[in-house]
């Protein structure tokens, strides 16, 4: 295999993109997507990148199978000398080992392969290490490695064999008599199928009067998983000598692995085989990543939506709400009538004198005045409307979030909290309230800016001739538009005449629409903030643009660039 020059940066570049890709959202394929991504990563860092770089390394095989199944007491029997432990215990805990000839170790000594495994000499060194034990007669050109078990109990213990046989030139695979069947052996010899990974299969533990029929069975097996080229050694049953397998059951694999250290041509196919294998399944394997890419962008897309469509129908509820004059009852409509239905507003609008004796009379007994109590009135009666469709589209949102994928794991424990207001909402939409009164105060003034109509807007007040705005606001489901609605006995009606007389018509109908307009512009925008809540979560998850369509193009271009070097 010639080496092209942009291929191991092709590598780099599919390596990086894999491992920033976010797969935050909880969708159907995200945790098997997870698991490709980090296991190309891993076979990129840990065996790609390195054998690409040193094509005339020893080959790396890796003894991996399933628990108790004797891969020890294997590597053991190949070498001829205790250099690795059977675990006494399952599941044990403990690094693997890699065993090789001393004048092969410092192909190995470094971070060449599997670079995120510290080395170890002279015992084991615990998890997160691998034990090197360079050992005399050992072939040249050949290392053994024990990897864990592939069916261990222990998560960590499954995770690194995994890893450990993505960076095996050569997988040789133990399994027994009695196990040769289970799921996840043919699970991993998929894996070795798809990837094209050299393979030979150690069938353990075979009583004698059974090895023919047992070896028959799996060979068929083998054959109809598309994977009969792998070499089959079978191991009958029977005592050890000194902890290692009869020399006569051990010596056919022996002799198989011993031919290929010392033929370099024989152990340059075996490489090719394994590595054009492993640099072909890329492009599907990153291509399983970046549909899963895709699926979280729908998701994203799907839960922003949701939460979109509750606070617009929020939106529109308050718009509803003002517009058709529901909050012109109970406390609102008593300040309304005791404003107006007295006559102190009129005689406060006829006489500045009144308006006086008014402020007097309020600084002296403490007491507001009835403009004030209207004021307030309206202000708890919008920020209670507004609470209430906050809250209710809040509780939509998270209901709807629940049923979608990826939105009930975003929310996890913080639910009954997004259900809700957030805290400081009361008091930003009271606060807001207030503004737009003041803001409607300022309309007012402005509009008298004349000296004719400025003078009798002040002789009148301003507080009066805006409240009769803020009412009408919420009195008319059309705006002002000449047809007046009466509120309280015809009140609002007569309040609009005397502002109309001092304005104009036209004036008291801009008034109160632009009135209208900042109250659910505000309204907008606390709801927008109470949206974003949801929105940041989204957005703490999801994948930004482009990184599906980065990924693909890594992809091809890793693919051209492998096709550069044939």
């Amino acid at each position: 295999m010639t080496l092209p020059a942009r291929l191991p940066e092709a590598l780099r570049e599919v390596r990086d993109r894999l491992a920033q890709a976010p797969l935050g959202l909880a969708t159907a394929g995200r945790d098997e997507a997870r698991r490709t991504a980090r296991a190309v990563v891993d076979q990129i860092d840990d065996y790609l990148l390195p054998r690409l770089l040193d094509l005339d390394a020893p080959l790396l095989t890796v003894v991996g199978g399933s628990t108790g199944a004797g891969k020890s007491t294997l590597v053991n029997s190949l070498v001829g000398a205790p250099v690795t432990t059977s675990g006494v215990l399952r599941p044990t805990t403990r690094s693997p080992v890699l065993v090789c000839s001393p004048g092969d170790a410092a192909s190995f000594a470094g971070d060449r392969v599997l670079p995120g495994l510290a080395r170890v000499t002279g015992g084991p060194g615990g998890p997160g290490t691998l034990e090197l034990v360079p050992h005399e007669g050992f072939p040249p050109g050949l290392a053994l490695l024990d990897a864990p078990d592939v069916d261990s109990v222990v998560a960590s213990n499954r995770d690194l064999a995994a890893q450990l046989l993505g960076a095996a030139d050569l997988w040789v695979f133990v399994t027994t008599a009695a196990r040769y069947a289970d799921a996840v052996p043919w699970d991993l010899l998929r894996t070795a199928q798809e990837r094209g990974t050299a393979l030979a299969v150690v069938l353990d533990r075979v009583p004698p009067e059974a090895a023919a029929e047992v070896a028959a069975d799996l060979t068929g097996m083998l054959q109809r998983a598309g994977l009969a080229s792998a070499r089959l050694f079978v191991v009958e049953e029977g005592p050890l000598a000194g902890g290692l397998l009869p020399e006569e059951q051990v010596a056919p694999l022996r002799g198989w692995l011993h031919a290929l250290a010392a033929d370099r041509e024989q152990r340059a196919a075996v490489v090719r085989q394994t590595l054009g294998g492993a640099l072909a399944s890329l492009e599907d394997r990153v291509g399983h990543v970046a549909a899963a890419v895709d699926e979280q962008d729908r998701a994203a897309r799907e839960l922003s939506a949701s939460a979109h469509a509750a606070y617009a129908d929020a939106c529109a509820s308050i718009d509803e709400g003002v517009r058709g004059g529901a909050l012109l009852r109970g406390e609102v409509l008593a300040r309304w009538q005791e404003f107006v239905g007295t006559g102190e507003w009129m005689r406060s609008l006829q006489s500045s004198v009144g308006r006086l004796r008014d402020r007097l009379a309020a600084a002296l007994t403490g007491r507001p005045t009835p403009a004030e109590d209207l004021s307030g009135a309206l202000e708890t009666g919008v920020a209670a409307l507004l609470r209430a469709e906050a809250d209710r589209a809040a509780e939509r949102t998270v209901g709807t979030w629940r049923a979608l994928p990826g939105g009930a794991a975003l929310l996890a424990e913080d639910a009954d909290g997004f259900s809700r207001v957030s805290p400081d909402f009361p008091e930003a939409a009271a606060a807001q309230v207030r503004d737009w009164q003041g803001g409607v105060l300022d309309l007012v003034r402005d509009q008298g800016a004349d000296k004719r109509t400025r003078a009798r807007l002040t002789s009148w007040g301003v507080n009066g001739a805006g409240a009769v705005v803020m009412v009408a606001v919420f009195a008319s489901t059309g705006g002002l538009s000449g047809a007046e609605v009466a509120v309280a006995g015809g009140t609002t009606a007569l309040g609009q005449r005397l502002l109309e007389a001092v304005l104009g018509d036209s004036a008291v109908r801009s008034l109160a629409d632009r009135a209208r307009e900042d109250l659910l512009s505000r309204t907008d925008r606390l709801l927008q903030t109470e949206r974003d809540r949801f929105d940041a979560r989204i957005a703490a998850a999801a994948p930004a643009d482009g990184v599906a369509s980065g990924l693909r193009a890594a992809a091809a271009e890793l693919v051209a660039a492998v096709r550069a070097g044939r």
